[in-house]
């Protein structure tokens, strides 16, 4: 009986929220939690998600679709706004992983070898966001962990790519903004959006790109640009994240339909509220 009259209660708010005029306001929530499989290594999250469908979901009214986001090298997590609040204005749970620490050694590159000897970052990715999601499932059980969307940028769309061909049970859209090493998934069961860059010093290697008859064939949308390899975050130039903005809303309206979405100028807006299920503020890691 009580957990009847808290469930009405919440779903009593969650319509108020939905209708109130900051209804669309989006809520980034910076948490660290440590791995205890690996020596405790440190995991730090950026979650971003609407308030609405935040409490619609705690209200067990919805189920939350789930996008991951791994960044490029030398570029922290929370540097892809612009693509995090695409896809949270549109009712998605989004878990920006930070993959690297200033303790691990710098990332370099082996010519000749598999991934050009980037398969220890890949894999420490795949635990990176495996763990991720173990510890928000306790925070956002009314989520749905099974049919992930998959976003990165150069490195981190290796990883995304990478954790694709391992758990291809678990991945139902893979969107990657210049990966070079990991090739596409080509058998048509996971949808792929690409963008690429036009840089002289970033080329992707042999055979990671299908060409047009095997991109037709599997449902491949490759997005060739004119922009540079390093404009592909929040550091580029405005004109280059609206045009990836569109194509990326374009993209998942050809799966979800058109949605409500909200101005996408106002939604990022980081704090440190309370997750769901804390007492305490989640813990800020400025590394």
């Amino acid at each position: 009986m009580k957990r009847g009259i808290v469930v009405l209660c919440l779903c009593t708010v969650a319509i108020a929220a939905y209708y109130s005029a900051d209804r669309w306001a989006i809520r980034h929530t910076t948490l660290t939690f440590h791995d205890v499989l690996r020596d405790d290594r440190d995991v730090t999250v950026d979650i971003a998600v609407r308030r609405d469908k935040e409490m619609q979901a705690l209200a067990e009214m919805i189920e939350l679709p789930v996008a991951i986001l791994s960044h490029g090298n030398t570029v922290k997590n929370t540097e892809y706004s612009f693509l995090t609040n695409v896809f949270a204005s549109r009712g998605y749970l989004v878990i920006s992983v930070q993959h690297d620490l200033d303790t691990d050694a710098p990332m370099v590159t082996r010519a000749g070898e598999e991934y050009a000897g980037r398969r220890m970052q890949y894999n420490r990715g795949v635990f990176n966001i495996m763990a991720a999601i173990d510890e928000i499932k306790k925070l956002y059980p009314n989520a749905n962990y099974q049919r992930l969307t998959m976003i990165g940028h150069s490195n981190g769309g290796d990883i995304s790519m990478f954790f694709a061909k391992q758990h291809p049970d678990l991945v139902k859209k893979v969107v990657t903004l210049d990966n070079l090493r990991v090739p596409f998934i080509t058998d048509g069961k996971i949808k792929i959006l690409s963008f690429r860059s036009k840089d002289p010093v970033f080329k992707a290697d042999p055979g990671v790109v299908p060409d047009d008859e095997i991109c037709a064939k599997a449902g491949i949308k490759v997005v060739r640009t004119e922009f540079q390899h390093n404009d592909l975050s929040d550091r580029g130039p405005d004109n280059v994240k609206s045009s990836i903005q569109a194509k990326v809303q374009e993209f998942l309206d050809e799966d979800e339909g058109q949605q409500p979405t909200m101005p996408l100028l106002t939604a990022a807006a980081p704090s440190q509220d309370h997750l769901p299920g804390q007492d305490k503020p989640a813990t800020v890691d400025n590394k």
